[in-house]
């Protein structure tokens, strides 16, 4: 196996006459690497807005994840910015805990492996908002909203109906599925492709290390840089509260697979982008407050999606094809916990129809949901929401017709259900909004939806 001694973040380059990002790395110089994010056509290019450089900037660093992370070289190198000390601080935090599943599942100590240097004591040149931020009690009206294609993101552009804002949804890479729902839902939609480097999967096949992501923070920052290029004020996650409940511990670290999604590093890029890259644009997550029992609470009162979405990663994989039949494969942790919610709220028929069977009678989810339960092993490596939230859905489809008797339900009632102390309060809590987790926009628009 070679040695690399240097990851370097070698350049960056918005090419406005061909619409695309160009995001360059290398190992050692000698492994280069260029990503490519392709803009749509018919996408404002404001190529000359003054606080773009440093949105592209963090792009650059948020995008080195994937190169980085098949060698994990002890030095790196920027040659295509500057970073203080603050900015340095963000970005090994970022790539410390955003590889965490990464470094867990390689068997990997991380301890004093990320450290991006610091050139620049201060804020740095060209590094932080050229606009003052606007007034604390503004809300913004332009909104993008990354768009996922299951029940938060559907949740959150429903509320943003109920707002005087209007919005426009963003998903990297187009999909059939997501097309299909933007069309069901008749909000505009803005697709920009994403081309890894081929030399990335070369490389993994020949045997570099290989793992997940923070995909959520890079997300973030192209959506920073679509939001200045096209003019929105504000961005609008749905990232939901128990997203930042983790998996496992590891060499002394919590490993969380939403690591990105959670409330910590939704604060974190909050203020790093507010101190770093712009003041005009609003970082926002709507359902931050809400547990995944209320998002999915909120999601049965709009059955004109349930035919069209979906929440099984399974749809998204790179080696995924868009002719891939079904909306869920029935068999992933992710499937199998949003069928529980479901089913809280909804008639058996109706949740049966939109997973193609009857989840609950298959005995060969026992293990997953065991582990969904917090009865064994730990939370799946998902999206998936804590073990609480999960009993909750149980206890509340208990009684159901076509839920109560089912091979899962008699081992709920079995094993689970008489760890439960005080489940009716426990679903009251599930049901009341954290209202001290949203921030002051995302709090206004809650109340103009009726949330809050």
């Amino acid at each position: 196996m070679p040695h690399y001694e240097r990851f370097i973040f070698e350049s960056f380059e918005l090419d406005s006459t061909n619409r695309r990002i160009l995001l360059r790395y290398s190992l050692d110089g000698t492994i280069n690497f260029e990503e490519t994010v392709q803009l749509p056509d018919g996408l404002a290019l404001n190529a000359g807005h003054p606080d773009l450089p440093s949105a592209l900037l963090a792009l650059h660093l948020a995008g080195g994840a994937s190169y980085y992370k098949t060698w994990c070289p002890r030095t790196i190198e920027i040659k295509s910015g500057r970073l203080n000390a603050g900015q340095a601080a963000f970005w090994n935090t970022l790539y410390t805990h955003g590889l965490g599943e990464f470094f867990y599942r390689n068997r990997l100590d991380f301890h004093g492996l990320i450290n991006f240097p610091t050139e620049t004591p201060g804020e740095g040149t060209g590094n932080h908002p050229t606009q003052s931020p606007g007034p604390a009690d503004s809300t913004p009206q332009h909104l993008l909203v990354p768009f996922g294609g299951g029940k938060d993101s559907l949740v959150t552009m429903e509320l943003l109906r109920k707002t005087d804002a209007d919005q426009t949804l963003f998903r990297l890479r187009g999909h059939r599925l997501i097309t299909e729902l933007a069309a069901t839902a008749g909000l505009p939609l803005i697709v920009p492709g994403r081309t890894l480097d081929p030399k990335l999967f070369e490389l993994n096949e020949a045997g570099a290390y290989n793992g997940h992501v923070p995909i959520t923070a890079y997300i973030s920052f192209l959506s920073i840089v679509v939001a200045l290029l096209a003019g929105f004020d504000g961005v609008v996650f749905s990232s939901e509260r128990s997203s930042s409940y983790g998996n496992v511990d590891y060499l002394g670290m919590e490993i969380n697979h939403q690591w990105s999604k959670t409330q910590v590093a939704e604060t974190l890029v909050r203020n790093y982008i507010s101190r770093f890259i712009t003041g005009k644009v609003a970082y926002l997550n709507l359902v931050r407050p809400l547990s995944e029992l209320h998002i999915a609470k909120l999601f049965a009162k709009y059955p004109q999606y349930f035919p069209v979405a979906t929440s099984c990663n399974r749809n998204w994989l790179l080696s995924a094809r868009d002719e891939h039949a079904g909306h869920w494969c029935g068999t992933c942790p992710k499937c199998a916990f949003t069928f529980a919610l479901l089913a809280a709220w909804l008639p058996e028929p109706t949740v049966t129809k939109i997973f193609g069977h009857n989840l609950f009678e298959d005995t060969g989810l026992r293990p997953l949901y065991r582990e969904l339960w917090g009865l064994e092993g730990f939370k799946p490596f998902e999206c998936v929401g804590t073990p609480e939230e999960t009993a909750a859905a149980f206890y509340l489809a208990r009684t159901k017709p076509g839920f109560a008797g089912t091979a899962m339900m008699n081992e709920f009632a079995r094993t689970m259900l008489p760890t439960l102390k005080a489940p009716d309060a426990l679903v009251k809590e599930l049901l009341t909004p954290e209202t001290g987790l949203a921030s002051p926009a995302s709090a206004r628009l809650l109340k103009q939806a009726g949330v809050l």
